[in-house]
């Protein structure tokens, strides 16, 4: 049995990192959604010039208290020659239209800020392999088991939806950042491959749970908060920080050269 002062201690440990971020984020404490920048980032190849197809993910912080937990996920791909990307997300107040939580849109910039909060380009995939990911979509996006059901913790949430794409689609090789909080939610499937497709987790209904595989390292789940550390890239999860040393590009400057992705 744990003393009442041990759970204090592991409480306190969890949520230090999120008080943190709610200490020090002013912009957070300042930002209205309403007014927030919707900018671009400059992450995504101008589809009026640029022809080859384009597979890109993102991560930013979620609004208000939520962003001192968590990130939001989306994915954009654009088919060679198209005019414009489709981004594809969930989001819970759909849940109140009666419609299904899955939202896609169209966009000629799918690296817009967040509600003001600036995004991280988490992979970046072009050309006839991006196409073959595209072909995919609409059957990974379809097999979606919650389209009608959202919860903010522990999920199924926006971020479960990526996670569950990854799955679906291994060649995206898409590992989520620690504090994408949903990832790790596979309903009562105790056994899952890893979203990167390079290893495997055992969680419980993603509130408790162990991740080892290539991309994302070593990660432990409690309560829905990720502590991890990946020996590869000399790195560590912190719950509600995400990873430290913080990378706004983890594809290593793929926007930039446009060679694909990063097999790491």
């Amino acid at each position: 049995m744990f003393s009442a002062g041990g759970v204090a201690v592991v409480l306190g440990t969890l949520l230090a990192g999120p008080g943190l971020q709610i200490a020090f984020d002013s912009r957070a404490q300042a930002r209205d959604w309403r007014t927030a920048s919707r900018a671009p980032m400059g992450w995504a190849p101008d589809p009026a010039s640029y022809e080859p197809a384009v597979v890109q993910a993102y991560a930013a912080r979620a609004v208000r208290w939520r962003g001192a937990f968590a990130v939001h996920c989306w994915i954009a791909v654009k088919p060679a020659g198209a005019s414009s990307y489709q981004r594809y997300e969930v989001m819970g107040f759909n849940m109140s239209r009666n419609t299904s939580v899955i939202r896609e849109t169209s966009t000629p910039t799918p690296d817009q800020r967040w509600f003001g909060s600036e995004p991280i380009l988490l992979q970046d995939i072009r050309g006839p392999e991006a196409e073959a990911i595209i072909a995919a979509f609409p059957a990974a996006v379809a097999s979606y088991p919650y389209p009608t059901t959202y919860l903010v913790w522990p999920g199924p949430n926006s971020n479960t939806f990526i996670a569950h794409l990854a799955r679906e689609i291994p060649a995206l090789r898409l590992a989520l950042p620690g504090n994408a909080i949903g990832k790790d939610y596979t309903s009562w499937k105790v056994l899952a491959s890893a979203p990167s497709g390079t290893g495997f987790q055992i969680s419980l209904a993603g509130i408790f749970g162990v991740m080892l595989a290539q991309r994302e390292g070593i990660e432990v789940n409690v309560l829905g908060l990720v502590f991890g550390a990946d020996p590869l890239d000399l790195a560590i999860t912190i719950p509600g920080v995400g990873r430290l040393p913080a990378r706004p590009d983890w594809t290593n400057g793929k926007h930039v050269t446009g060679a694909g992705a990063v097999d790491d």
